[in-house]
């Protein structure tokens, strides 16, 4: 007699293997997407600055035949020769004209004030707004007055031939220490400050540098460069400011502001 064949059971825990493969689908995904959104900050730092320098930098030779071209002169990829590499200009060239005119601008005014700078009582600095010559206020005026003394005028006659020299916009800043100040011709520093501005202003027009490019300015105290607790720290913020502007005359442009309208009720 045959025998019967084992009835097969059904394997109830098939859906065990189907579960464990989703989970560990799962699992690399998130390990995928953390290994992703993790970024070593001081890494790409480096990457980012590499990439910048390379793009600055024009491939020299040297680099060419290291990335396997056989000529020099000619690019990867391009298949077209272009001759020797040339480094791309770092400035505009319209504004290397006014670059240049300030370096000049910069020297002569150094050569002017030349004795005084030895002397630590002028400093000459340039920055993106332009030149600026910070003057000791004692090289140009007496204690608590707002008039020229007469061996400072031929130091600004100097500085004003070399401003004639050019187009830009000039602005001469008045700065006083906190020190109050109280008397008929200066009720406050804000005064002095503005009358000593407009002295200097007014020795420049006096040695034809145009009014129209000229404007005085008073600080008062509000913009020490050192401290006033000492007497060193507010001889220092005493002191009148040259700027020589990089604007040329012009790039100023009037903007009309609309009046208001009906008030909402």
């Amino acid at each position: 007699m045959r025998r019967k064949p084992a009835e097969e059971h059904e394997n109830l825990e098939r859906w065990l293997v189907s579960y464990a493969d989703f989970i560990t689908l799962l699992f690399a995904f998130f390990v995928v997407m953390y290994a992703i959104s993790s970024i070593n900050e001081g890494k790409y730092r480096v990457l980012s600055d590499s990439l910048v320098q390379a793009f600055r930098e024009a491939p020299s030779s040297d680099r060419l035949i290291q990335l396997g071209t056989r000529h020099p002169e000619m690019l990867q990829g391009s298949g077209k020769p272009i001759g020797k590499a040339q480094t791309l200009p770092r400035e505009d060239a319209s504004q290397q004209p006014a670059t240049e005119s300030m370096r000049r601008v910069a020297k002569n005014v150094l050569e002017a004030m030349a004795p005084l700078i030895k002397e630590g009582q002028v400093r000459v600095t340039q920055s993106p707004r332009g030149i600026t010559v910070e003057i000791n206020a004692s090289v140009l005026f007496s204690t608590g007055e707002a008039i020229l003394q007469p061996s400072s005028t031929e130091t600004l006659t100097a500085v004003a031939r070399v401003l004639k020299e050019v187009d830009n916009p000039i602005q001469v800043e008045g700065h006083t220490d906190d020190v109050p100040i109280r008397n008929p011709n200066f009720p406050s520093n804000w005064e002095l400050s503005s009358a000593r501005a407009g002295s200097v202003v007014r020795l420049f027009t006096e040695q034809g540098v145009p009014p129209a490019r000229l404007v005085a300015i008073g600080y008062a105290d509000n913009r020490p460069l050192d401290t006033n607790a000492t007497p060193d720290g507010r001889a220092r913020n005493r002191r009148v400011n040259v700027l020589i502007l990089h604007e040329k005359k012009g790039d100023v442009r009037e903007i009309e502001i609309e009046p208001p309208g009906p008030p909402v009720r």
